[in-house]
């Protein structure tokens, strides 16, 4: 049985999309020709791929499948045309960036901007949002490049070490860590309230494998989804937290953070560039990477500065 790629491409975006209107929009057909092509597509297929209901549309396990399948297609078929324009050399086309929030954040900037006046032609599209996510979205497709900070178990990519990020204790200035004479014992941690990111978050993995490698169990935690909102609330004077160095210069710099050593305990951890296996690289992605492991372009010296 050979699928038809154009009813595919209906079922798909219905998958990705959620819905039949929104579908039918991204597509520029009306609502009707969707419905119908996917029912069509059902009775090609002999079984039923999308669940309607109320709150939506949501795939079968059979639709679940053949939607890993179409992504992974038409990812091919974008790279294919991308690769056609790109052979005219580095002067047009377009790169997907995705890049775990920190690194998003603080990190990027400078390779974005040395990119761009090599490459002014090339359409730069960074996407941010947290380990696993960027994990995800490599494995579709759906980005060229992936760049996160914790560990990521999947068969499906490889892990290439990045560059080396340290974590540090942060408080408020009138914070009764801030004002110890030396470095902090990190048993009193446990007295705190420590404040992390969310599940998913590779800071919140690497934290939680330090702190529990030094027998230490926070009491009181509270989840923030964002680190920008973690300096905020700390600065305010409410609990501490364990984040990048490089995330926390501009709030230090001001007066309202002040980064402190806990004895006897350094948290490092290795960012990672996040391949897929077999994968040929389109140009605009091969000359990223290079700018990547190329330490005259770092955007932030800081950073290799307090990790070395």
């Amino acid at each position: 049985m050979s699928l038809n790629l154009h009813l595919l491409r209906m079922f798909a975006t219905v998958v990705r999309s959620g819905s039949f209107s929104k579908a039918a929009e991204i597509l520029n057909v009306s609502q009707p020709a969707i419905s119908k092509g996917v029912r069509d597509f059902e009775l090609q297929v002999g079984c039923r791929l999308l669940n309607r209901s109320p709150k939506g549309v949501l795939p079968t396990p059979e639709g679940l499948a053949l939607s890993r399948h179409a992504e992974a297609l038409f990812a091919v078929e974008r790279a294919a045309e991308e690769e056609l324009s790109a052979l005219r050399g580095l002067h047009n086309g377009s790169l997907r960036i995705g890049a775990s929030t920190t690194i998003a954040t603080y990190m990027i900037a400078g390779y974005l901007g040395a990119f761009h006046r090599a490459y002014p032609g090339i359409d730069l599209h960074l996407i941010s949002a947290n380990t696993r996510d960027i994990s995800e979205q490599m494995v579709r497709q759906d980005i060229d490049i992936g760049l996160v900070e914790g560990p990521v178990d999947d068969r499906n990519l490889i892990a290439v070490p990045w560059r080396t990020d340290v974590m540090k204790l942060i408080a408020a200035p009138d914070h009764a860590f801030a004002q110890a004479a030396g470095p902090i014992d990190p048993k009193l941690i446990e007295n705190e309230v420590l404040i992390v990111r969310e599940p998913g978050s590779g800071s919140r993995e690497v934290v939680a494998h330090a702190l529990a490698a030094h027998g230490i169990e926070p009491a009181r935690t509270l989840e923030i989804g964002s680190t920008e909102a973690i300096k905020q609330v700390v600065a305010a004077g409410f609990g501490i937290s364990i984040v990048s160095v490089a995330s926390v210069q501009d709030q230090v710099q001001l007066g309202r953070l002040k980064v402190l050593a806990l004895r006897d305990m350094a948290i490092e951890r290795t960012l990672w560039q996040l391949k897929i296996p077999a994968r040929v690289a389109m140009p605009a992605a091969r000359a990223f990477e290079k700018m990547l492991f190329d330490r005259s372009v770092c955007p932030d010296e800081r950073l290799d500065q307090a990790a070395g």
